[in-house]
């Protein structure tokens, strides 16, 4: 979702775009419809999916990666642990005590569930549980 699907999007629907600008002039208002469309895709990437991370747990460390640098950040520096059923990546977010390398919260898309859109993903509530264990 992260480094595969963005520049998929810009290329392939980019592309489609593109190729419709040697048809006549009655073509020209799916043109425009397009381009709005590729325009609102690329911004909804930048929002939702270039930020993700990749995140792993031990016993007493989260490691929180960006496909290019790791860092490690102890369990006691949860302070909350979010999701959005809204969106069907079912992004979590990670809130931290205090900023780390990739700032005070991090979000990152746990590995996808068939047919449970609206229930909870369980790694929300290992994480919470794993940094509620750590904090006392």
């Amino acid at each position: 979702m992260k480094l595969v699907f963005p520049p998929l999007w810009a290329v392939l629907f980019g592309w489609l775009v593109l190729s419709d600008r040697g048809h006549p002039a009655a073509a020209q208002p799916p043109t425009l419809l397009l381009f709005l469309l590729w325009c609102a895709g690329m911004a909804s990437m930048l929002w939702m999916c270039v930020p993700l991370k990749r995140v792993r747990m031990d016993g007493k460390n989260l490691y929180i990666s960006n496909y290019f640098r790791e860092i490690r950040v102890p369990l006691p520096a949860v302070v909350e642990v979010t999701e959005n059923r809204w969106f069907n990546i079912h992004p979590v977010t990670i809130h931290f005590r205090r900023p780390t390398e990739f700032g005070q919260r991090i979000t990152f898309m746990p590995t996808a569930r068939l047919f449970t859109n609206w229930s909870s993903h369980p790694v929300v509530e290992e994480l919470r549980q794993a940094a509620a264990s750590q904090g006392r």
